[in-house]
């Protein structure tokens, strides 16, 4: 018997008080709230802005076209005019190309790239070395094997994958087989890009520069599935809150992070997308050393640090190298970290002690 269960994620956003005097002149600074789709997860937004309604819904409405068109244009790789879209697309017909010919080269293809995208790329890589791979967005192929997205929540069933075949979707797999130079990108033909695992960090990041780039919005809490920007500050003063999902009790929080500023918080759990088959959890978090959903001892960890990006990779990589591992690495890279253990025990990182509130 299979039961399986899909979560985009869950937070709690604490907000002051709806109209209260600001820094916006002789205006007023008010609450506006939205929640809705996109990237395939939900989007929730609490903005404070200096201008009437119809002023707050176009902000609104501004952040969720930055969403929709960085997905369409840069990271999905399943529509088609994306660019990620674009590479593996390259890269796969490289790959059909040479299939059947004994001599074929397979060890480098060149593919242009965005500035944009190879500046992403270079910050991908440099956590993936860091992390000895345990985040590697090349496994594509291994990611479309498992298949665990499109399991609906009515699912009762799911093929997994035999050895031979998560051998096979590995073959053309590994960050370390690619190079980025300048906007190039050169890879083995066949390999495929799946950014997933950094996906909602990116666009925290983008909606930051966003934020940055209207004065009218005096603060804001935006939530992308399970990755969230806090920047400026409420009215009254007080800090942001953000919530962990407990891991383990569906509704439950573990706890309350104390914000103040600009900060971007990622959680990553294997409660989120999973399948249980014949009591083994097989979730959406994969060790590139097995192809298989990644088995570390650890059920969650949230990173908060000063990059979407960087909040994402981390709490994706610090997953799969387990306890004392990914809290070297979070602190490495002067990360705030909070990891959680299958048996409930909670390891932190000092200086997230200071921002951590258990519940």
């Amino acid at each position: 018997m299979l039961r399986y269960r899909r979560i985009f994620g869950e937070w709690m956003l604490a907000v002051g008080i709806i109209l209260i005097l600001t820094g916006c002149g002789s205006g007023k600074a008010e609450q506006y709230g939205s929640v809705d789709t996109a990237m395939g997860t939900v989007v929730s937004q609490t903005l404070y802005v200096c201008g009437d309604r119809e002023e707050a819904e176009s902000e609104i409405a501004a952040v969720m076209e930055l969403l929709t068109r960085l997905e369409r244009q840069e990271l999905s790789w399943r529509i088609q005019d994306s660019e990620v879209a674009r590479i593996n697309a390259l890269s796969q017909k490289e790959a059909e190309a040479i299939q059947g010919q004994e001599n074929a080269m397979r060890e480098g293809m060149v593919v242009p790239i965005s500035p944009v995208m190879q500046q992403t790329l270079q910050q991908i890589w440099q956590v993936s070395a860091d992390s000895g791979g345990a985040l590697d967005v090349t496994l594509g192929r291994l990611s479309r094997l498992w298949n665990l997205d499109a399991l609906s929540a009515q699912a009762t069933e799911i093929s997994v994958p035999t050895q031979e075949q998560i051998r096979t979707a590995l073959e053309d797999a590994g960050y370390e087989r690619a190079r980025i130079s300048q906007e190039t990108l050169e890879l083995p033909p066949g390999m495929q890009l799946d950014l997933g695992a950094v996906g909602k960090g990116i666009a925290c990041d983008r909606v930051g520069e966003y934020l940055r780039s209207r004065p009218q919005i005096t603060g804001a809490v935006v939530a992308v599935g399970g990755s969230v920007i806090t920047y400026g500050q409420k009215p009254d003063g007080s800090p942001w809150k953000v919530a962990i999902t407990h891991p383990r009790k569906e509704g439950s929080y573990l706890g309350i992070l104390s914000l103040t500023g600009e900060h971007y918080v990622s959680t990553s759990g294997d409660y989120e997308r999973y399948v249980m088959v014949d009591g083994v959890r097989y979730h959406h978090i994969f060790d590139p050393s097995t192809g298989a959903p990644a088995h570390s001892g650890l059920c969650s960890v949230t990173i908060v640090c000063d990059s979407g990006l960087l909040a994402d990779a981390l709490s994706t990589a610090c997953f799969v190298l387990g306890p004392q591992q990914g809290l070297a690495l979070a602190r490495s890279y002067g990360a705030q970290a909070l990891l959680v253990e299958e048996d409930g025990t909670v390891h932190m990182t000092d200086d997230m002690k200071e921002i951590f509130i258990a519940q």
